[in-house]
This record gives C-alpha cells, structure tokens and sequence, in this order.
C-alpha cells in the first residue's frame, strides 16, 4: 500500500507503509481543512441509556420486581440458547437417526438433572418470563422446543401442566407490542451495560433504540458508536 501527499508547495514522493502497524490507527478524511472520522470502520453500536422516569412509586415498585425476577431467570434462557446451539452442531455430524435420537435425550437428561431442581424454585411469574427470555434467545418457544426434540404429545403435555400454573410454554417475547417485554428489554439493557449480566445476542429482529422512541414518547435516546 502507497499513500500520496501532495499540497500547492511541494510533492512529496510515495511512502511505503506496508509494514507499518495500523492496528490502533484511526482513520480520517480531510476535506477542505476539516478533518472527518471515516465512519466506514465498523463499531458496536451502544445505547446511551437514560434516567428512568416513573408516574408514581407504585410503577417504580413494579418495575423493581420486574427487574429481579429478569435477572434471576436470564441466565437459565442464556443457557438453554447455548445448549441449543451446541446441540443443532453436534446433530450436523451424526448421520444416523438413532444416534441423533439417542444424543439429544442424553442432553435433555443432562439438562434435567442439573437444572430441574432450581427451575422448580421459580415462582409463576418468573417461570412465564423464563419463557419469553428462551423465544428472545432461541427464536422459538419453549413449547416449540419440545415439539422438536421431543414429540408432539409430550409438548402438548407440558403446555397443558404449565397452564395449571398459568404459564403458557407458547408465550413468545415481543418488546415492540408488549409493554411488559420492552420493559423487561430495558432491564436486559442496562443489566448488560453495568456486567450484571453477560450479553448474549437476541435471536430476533428488533432495535432497542426505537422501542425506546415508540415507548418513551420522545427521541431523547443517543445511539453512538464505540
């Protein structure tokens, strides 16, 4: 790589930086005496969160109790996002049906035995979020889930014995027309933001950004780059 630099003056001859490191370089444009950030490079996007506003302390207090019931459960949806991807990528090298058949109901005791006694401790509320948070990681339902690793009469079986608990294993996590869920999102936020939880992507489609706009009100939230 050659770079040129030429003024009204003088013309300078072609430096070779090759070998030069630019690993911490930033780089910019100069256009008519202004120097200008190459936004090409590309960055995380952050959200810059603001002061939450609530209409009164019953609100404040219900916020609360949403936030440490979503901080309790996120970790077991991580975990089910990560099994599930460990488990689709073991699958892809196994040709026969029975030993597929055989792994996943090795992985689904595994997962029964270390996680079922915790899961049980859950109260209705967390176990319903539970499920939203599985959709937001995996892109599917809890009872979708089932359906596929499993058979159709034993997801029918859980959602129906979810249901005494009034929890529907076929509750999907939809921040853009459910309060509840953007406000769950706005948890999740600033939970990653302050390493209470560790971030693990959304399977689904959506900006946090404009669900604060749609939600808020307003267009106060800062999107920048870092």
């Amino acid at each position: 790589m050659f770079t040129f630099c030429t003024s009204a003056q003088k013309v300078y001859k072609p430096v070779d930086t090759s070998n030069v490191d630019t690993t911490n370089y930033v780089q910019y444009y100069i256009i008519e005496g202004d120097t200008i950030l190459h936004e090409s490079i590309g960055l995380d996007e952050v959200i810059i969160l603001g002061k939450l506003k609530f209409k009164d302390k019953f609100a404040r207090r219900k916020y609360l109790i949403l936030r440490r019931k979503t901080r309790k459960v996120y970790p077991y949806a991580k975990l089910a996002a990560d099994r599930l991807s460990v488990l689709n990528e073991r699958l892809e090298n196994i040709n026969s049906k029975k030993q597929r058949k055989r792994y996943v109901k090795m992985l689904q005791k595994y997962m029964e035995e270390e996680f079922t006694a915790e899961l049980k401790k859950l109260t209705r509320t967390e176990g319903q979020i539970l499920v939203k948070l599985v959709y937001r990681q995996t892109g599917k339902t809890m009872f979708e889930l089932v359906k596929e690793y499993r058979n159709g009469w034993r997801a029918f079986w859980y959602n129906n014995t979810a249901r005494l608990f009034n929890i529907s294993l076929k509750e999907k996590y939809d921040p853009i027309n459910v309060e509840e869920d953007y406000w769950i999102e706005d948890v999740l936020q600033r939970s990653f933001q302050s390493g209470i939880l560790k971030e693990q992507k959304t399977a689904l489609d959506f900006s946090f950004y404009d669900l604060r706009n749609k939600w808020s009100g307003n267009a106060k939230t800062t999107s920048i780059k870092r």
